[in-house]
């Protein structure tokens, strides 16, 4: 008898969400036919914009909004002040600050990603589109947030195409003394050669979730650094707003994200999200088993740990 009551109560519920996401499809439809999407510039321009200009860069994706409309996410809780502050930067218009969005707002933009993304931006897209609209300005041309998310989530995989866009990245800290700021178990470019191009490579550790509770702590460790350093961010939503601060003091400070996952799944030829060595990956596994690594390179570059 339990059995077939908890039959039929999956049965509701699997029912009730069904209805939920059709009147959020049906809505979003007419929504859409009132607005224009936003006018995005290809991953590749974006980082030749941020080539040529020298510009900070802040990254908004699925997680942030959802933070800014007030729900929380597996690695951060969403609160007044995370809420205002993104929605600071998000509406932000400053010259030397480059807000970047996901190109996923028609399907035009969504040509190029395989169907499992493209059906995970639908539907957040449903529930959120007018939470992304709401904060936008009007006719302006956004960065592409997919800089960093180059590979996987692709639906055309050509090796060479894909080789040179990561050269095209890499350009960007050559020959730059570098600091990572990133989550205690991100290890960005730790066992490949992401970085091997930089003239040298610093790290500040901050936590692995709840990144936003030190914002402050971190702000003022990187506020030690010389100004002449490129700030490379890799911290969640804390990594989106960090840039709108520095930049005011004289840093250039990129949220990077998730590039070192990206870059790993290329050069493991992965053709779907899977766990990476001795890394923290939220989208495989969470990081589960993630623990402590013995890499001298590595830990000879940690100068902070902020947890």
């Amino acid at each position: 008898m339990k059995k077939i009551l908890l039959f039929f109560w999956n049965q509701l519920i699997y029912t009730k969400n069904k209805l939920n996401d059709n009147f959020h499809c049906i809505t979003d439809f007419f929504y859409q036919k009132r607005h224009n999407p936003p006018e995005i510039m290809s991953c590749e321009e974006t980082v030749k914009y941020i080539l040529r200009t020298g510009c900070s860069v802040s990254r908004f994706g699925d997680a942030e909004v959802k933070l800014i409309s007030g729900r929380n996410v597996c690695y951060q809780v969403s609160t007044q002040e995370i809420r205002d502050r993104l929605n600071q930067v998000i509406g932000s218009d400053k010259k030397n600050l480059l807000v970047c969005i996901p190109s996923v707002f028609s399907d035009n933009q969504l040509s190029d990603q395989i169907d499992s993304a493209k059906k995970f931006w639908k539907h957040h897209l449903s529930y959120c589109r007018k939470y992304w609209y709401q904060y936008l300005i009007k006719d302006k041309t956004y960065g592409n947030a997919f800089i960093s998310r180059c590979y996987i989530n692709v639906r055309n995989k050509d090796r060479e195409n894909i080789s040179n866009y990561f050269s095209l990245v890499k350009r960007i800290w050559n020959k730059k003394n570098i600091i990572v700021v990133e989550g205690e178990k991100s290890r960005l470019g730790m066992g490949n050669d992401l970085f091997d191009n930089a003239k040298s490579v610093k790290r500040i550790l901050g936590p692995s979730d709840q990144g936003y509770s030190k914002y402050n702590e971190l702000l003022e460790e990187i506020k030690k650094q010389d100004k002449s350093s490129l700030i490379l961010l890799a911290l969640g939503p804390t990594a989106t707003i960090l840039p709108f601060d520095l930049c005011d003091l004289g840093y250039q400070a990129i949220d990077i994200g998730n590039i070192d996952t990206e870059y790993e799944w290329f050069k493991m030829n992965a053709s779907e999200k899977i766990p990476i060595k001795n890394k923290m990956v939220y989208e495989a596994g969470k990081g589960k088993g993630v623990g402590d690594v013995d890499d001298e390179k590595y830990n000879s570059e940690i100068i902070s740990k902020i947890l």
